[in-house]
């Protein structure tokens, strides 16, 4: 049997509540997450490039040591006698090798030894740097067959 009278619809109900706490839940968080400035744009100062202008690359002497021993300035074959010796021949690589064949008043000294060349011959290049009162040097490695 059935005791139910026809069947009644029940109107549905439509709840807002939740979605007003969720979308309350999302401006609170854009609130605190969000920060606010009165500028509107960052001002920067974007670097320039000028092609007129040359970079003045410093005047380089380049000392070499071979794994024998041998030292050349400038592709010049050198014989050590002392570290007075080889100061003067750096000195005389500046005068005569400078830009535009006028000695070089700063040069760089660049000392480009073998690898199994001797500690001592870089330390004499060093001295005889610092005898002839050049104070920038840098260093290179070759690396090579032992003879």
């Amino acid at each position: 049997m059935n005791f139910r009278r026809g069947r009644q619809r029940e109107e549905p109900e439509i709840n807002l509540i939740p979605f007003i706490d969720v979308l309350l839940v999302v401006l609170i968080f854009l609130m605190v997450s969000t920060t606010y400035s009165k500028f509107t744009e960052l001002q920067i100062t974007l670097p320039t490039a000028d092609a007129e202008k040359v970079q003045e690359r410093p005047f380089e002497i380049n000392v070499t040591i071979d794994a024998k021993g041998n030292y050349t300035v400038n592709n010049v074959p050198v014989a050590f006698h002392s570290v007075a010796g080889l100061a003067d021949d750096l000195k005389n690589a500046a005068r005569s090798g400078g830009p535009n064949g006028q000695p070089a008043n700063d040069p760089v000294v660049i000392v480009n030894a073998d690898q199994f060349a001797m500690h001592q011959m870089v330390i004499n290049v060093l001295e005889a740097a610092r005898v002839a009162g050049y104070d920038k040097l840098t260093f290179a490695a070759q690396t090579g067959t032992k003879k």
